[in-house]
């Protein structure tokens, strides 16, 4: 029952019990006001027939006093007696009159015969003693028959006290009775009236309401300082208090989802700033190498519950190869064809494993496990693979972190592209598309780069230069001749390998940069060179073309030389190779 409900009944109980109570005690007070009336009316008629028997005595007394010394003074005050006699009449009258019982009526009719036939008795004796027989008139005074009508009046004064006492008794029983009754009918009401409230008090004010809400004072005050932990205790009442309970419960499960929302729009926000950051570095990067590192770096910052590998697919398409990985993915091979990831055949990112129905891929060897393959592509063109699965079972991290996955991919793909063709740039800018080798304005970009890193640190150099070239372009063609070229400069790659940098100079001219080597480091180098040149026979297109020889000119800084002068001693010792018969070494310094 509502709290409103009950107060209104308690109210209306309380105003119809305290209404009784009020009732009970006006009747109380009437028969109160009943019990004085009946002790007053037994006062008044007791004290009535007092005055009635004491004034015939008193009368009869002075009778007697007069006819036995003759004074005057006696028969005033019989007389006066007589007066007052007749007023006690007129009052016995006038009670009469206010309904007095019948049997009491009836003594006063008597009191009054007998008084008055007393009277005649005593003003007859007056009368004889006046006419001078004093003698008859002590007889009639003293005599018999004055005292059977004295007696009797007493006696019938007396029935008339008793009657009347009896009746006021009983009247001022039943007054007092009803009295009693009504003012514990009040008490009880006010007893009652008073529980009530208590219970008011208790049970509404208390147990259902203050209770309740000191309650939920600290509740709200926990719930206002986002305390979602707090425990709200059920209250299953249809009440205001209940709908407050409710209402509370309402708004601790909309602080819990506010505050959810809010972990997701941070977590949220958070994977947006992560991967605004690494598409910053991704654009910062400056080859493939170092893109690699940073996806490795902050992919698992991105998603931390998420492993995996960045692929990149070859230059013959047929291949994917692994450039970076993290968190240790379970199931990313190093190598595997491209025609066993259903993602690269798509052309669009596929799922693989128990959250999917689709088919699997099939480098995950029928691995039960949840895998996104994600292709990288650019301008249309599949460039690689971004692979993840899931390192924590159970969770489907894949499936709410894809979208963000699709726009790395995307990104990467793009950087990738960018990267990659910027390599290829570099290479067509830096390298001789005939032999491979670096070219000459790349040989000038090092030596300027040396002198200014490295100026103090050994570097040998090698000027190479092919002997009688023009006899193999006059006799064979020019085709012959780039054959040639190309043989010497493979020749060159093998031989200087890690070693240093081989370039093409010019013509039919190679430069190798050896660094940390001095001239005998260097004259060995050239020695190997010059006999791996001349140790084939080459053909062309059926033709036999004979062997190649080289000459070659060593010089090394800076123990026999500046620097700046490195190449130029190079050179001049390469002319006096060829002015010596050719194939041969010759060192600067010697």
């Amino acid at each position: 029952m509502r709290i409103s409900t009950i107060t209104n009944w308690a109210y209306a109980v309380t105003v119809a019990l305290t209404a009784l109570s009020g009732a009970a005690f006006i009747i109380s007070s009437r028969s109160a006001v009943e019990e004085r009336i009946a002790v007053e009316e037994h006062l008044t008629l007791d004290t009535l027939a007092e005055e009635l028997a004491l004034g015939a005595e008193t009368r009869s007394d002075e009778a007697r006093l007069y006819v036995m010394r003759g004074e005057e003074r006696h028969l005033q005050a019989f007389l006066a007696e007589e007066e007052a006699e007749l007023q006690r009449g007129s009052a016995a009258a006038r009670l009469r009159s206010r309904g007095l019982p019948p049997s009491e009526t009836q003594a006063l009719d008597k009191i009054k015969l007998d008084a008055e036939e007393l009277d005649k008795a005593e003003e007859s004796a007056i009368e004889v003693y006046q006419s001078g027989d004093k003698a008859r008139a002590a007889e009639i005074l003293f005599g018999a028959e004055h005292e059977r009508l004295q007696t009797a009046l007493l006696q019938t004064v007396a029935h008339f006290r008793d009657l009347t006492a009896a009746r006021t008794e009983s009247q001022l029983a039943a007054a007092r009775a009803s009295s009693d009754r009504w003012t514990l009918v009040a008490k009880i009401m006010l007893a009652i009236t008073g529980v009530l409230f208590l219970a008011v008090l208790y049970f509404i004010l208390r147990r259902r309401v203050t209770m309740p809400l000191t309650r939920m004072t600290g509740i709200v005050g926990r719930l206002a300082k986002q305390d979602y932990t707090v425990e709200i205790l059920p209250d299953r009442r249809r009440d205001e208090i209940g709908e407050m309970n409710d209402a509370i419960e309402i708004f601790k499960a909309n602080g819990i989802e506010k505050e959810r929302l809010d972990a997701q729009r941070q977590a949220d926000q958070r994977t947006k700033d992560l991967i605004l950051e690494m598409m910053h570095r991704l654009q910062a990067c400056q080859n493939q190498s170092e893109l690699a590192g940073v996806v490795a770096r902050l992919a698992p910052e991105v998603f931390p519950n998420l492993s995996g590998g960045l692929y990149i697919l070859n230059e013959s398409k047929t291949t994917m190869s692994r450039a970076a990985r993290w968190r240790q993915p379970k199931h990313a091979e190093d190598n595997f064809p491209a025609s066993s990831c259903w993602g690269l055949r798509r052309g669009r990112p596929h799922m693989s494993g128990v959250y999917d129905t689709d088919v699997p891929c099939q480098h995950l060897d029928g691995a039960d496990v949840s895998a996104l393959c994600v292709p990288l592509t650019a301008q249309g063109e599949m460039i690689g693979l971004l692979y993840l699965e899931e390192n924590v079972e159970g969770i489907t991290h894949l499936l709410s972190s894809r979208l963000y996955l699709e726009l790395i991919a995307e990104n990467v793909g793009l950087a990738i592209a960018n990267l990659q063709l910027r390599e290829k740039l570099t290479e067509f800018a830096i390298r001789d598309p005939l032999t491979g080798l670096f070219n000459r304005r790349h040989l000038d970009e090092t030596l300027q780069t040396r002198l200014t890193d490295h100026p103090r640190e050994a570097i040998a150099c090698l000027m190479i230069d092919i002997d009688h070239f023009k006899r193999f372009n006059d006799q064979f063609g020019h085709d012959a001749g780039d054959m040639v070229m190309r043989y010497v400069g493979q020749i060159l790659r093998d031989s200087v390998a890690e070693a240093g940098s081989a370039f093409r100079f010019g013509g039919e001219e190679f430069t190798v940069l050896l660094p940390d080597r001095d001239e005998e480091g260097g004259m060995e180098l050239a020695e190997t060179i010059r006999r791996r040149v001349n140790s084939t026979t080459l053909s062309y297109v059926g033709k036999m073309i004979g062997t190649v020889s080289v000459s070659v000119g060593v010089a090394a800084s800076p123990e026999t030389g500046s620097s700046e002068t490195l190449v130029t001693r190079a050179d001049a010792a390469l002319l006096i190779a060829k002015a010596n018969g050719r194939d041969r070494v010759v060192v600067a310094a010697r």
